[in-house]
């Protein structure tokens, strides 16, 4: 949907820190698993309560007595990219409708991710802020690059008329643009002013 950003576009330090590579991997998993290292199971996040079991994150996940006994507690990595506001998706929120509907757009931004947490406690939104990039723009910084594709897709649903873009790294990263500019008002059309119609009045005779 809509045409490719060039990957020359400025980038905000968080992602830059997520996209770095010191070397070509093999590796497909996110930056932050590979910077965190491996983790056993079971493992409980001791921020936000999510517990890694069967190679994934869950907040549903039960414990048994004796898993919970042998449990190891550290952060998970939603949290690690939450504290550094690093993440593998980002957005960003230009143009005038955007700025006349900031509290409509920041809402339904929270409503998506709050959804998605809901069921993958991975997915959050890492940070979020007015920034200057060719232009005021609201960024976005995901810890998922589904959570960010999500949210530009219900913003495009909730407002006509705007324009989308996205951009998928190398390494799984994705990089989006959702522009909203408020329609110009119609130039109105000069009105000539009317002829009187009133009868011009008769001249008197001469005595």
């Amino acid at each position: 949907m809509g045409k490719r950003v060039p990957s020359t576009t400025k980038q905000s330090k968080g992602l830059i820190r997520s996209l770095s590579r010191e070397a070509v991997r093999d590796d497909k998993s996110p930056q932050v698993v590979r910077k965190t290292g491996k983790y056993q199971e079971p493992t409980i996040c001791e921020r936000c309560g999510s517990i890694f079991v069967r190679k994934t994150w869950r907040a549903d996940h039960k414990l048994s007595a004796a898993d919970l006994a042998r449990a190891k507690w550290s952060v998970c990595p939603a949290c690690v990219q939450v504290s550094r506001e690093e993440g593998q998706g980002r957005v960003l929120i230009r143009g005038s409708g955007a700025l006349q509907e900031e509290e409509t757009i920041r809402r339904r931004i929270q409503n998506v991710a709050s959804r998605a947490a809901k069921a993958q406690p991975e997915r959050r939104i890492a940070s979020i802020d007015w920034i200057d990039s060719d232009g005021r723009a609201l960024q976005v910084i995901t810890t998922s690059q589904k959570l960010a594709h999500r949210i530009v897709h219900e913003l495009h649903k909730l407002f006509r008329g705007a324009t989308a873009a996205y951009t998928w790294g190398d390494d799984g990263t994705l990089f989006a643009t959702w522009e909203y500019q408020l329609p110009k008002p119609k130039k109105s059309a000069k009105v000539k002013p009317k002829k009187s119609l009133q009868p011009k009045p008769k001249k008197r005779a001469g005595r």
